[in-house]
């Protein structure tokens, strides 16, 4: 099963493409979804990357945490899950 990683501090113009390039080198990636803003369709900054296993995600959080990447200092490490909200009116 693949490990989801939270990749924050991006640069506004960075995409899902940008990321996948990104983090191959340390392995296959399921998925990448950079986070939009829902009215203006404008990026929030952080990203979501789902590696294909614990190894490469842990290469990848290792390798990438701290890098610059567009001229931002990334954030990377392990996305934790926070339960859903149902409270919301």
């Amino acid at each position: 099963m693949g490990k989801k990683i939270y990749v924050g501090n991006l640069n506004y113009n960075t995409n899902e493409s940008d990321l996948t390039e990104l983090f191959e080198a340390y392995g296959t990636v399921v998925s990448a979804s950079v986070i939009t803003d829902r009215d203006t369709g404008n990026s929030k900054g952080f990203a979501f990357v789902e590696m294909g296993s614990e190894d490469e995600a842990r290469a990848a959080i290792s390798a990438l945490d701290g890098n610059e990447v567009d001229g931002r200092q990334l954030k990377v490490n392990e996305s934790i899950d926070k339960p859903r909200r149902n409270d919301r009116y």
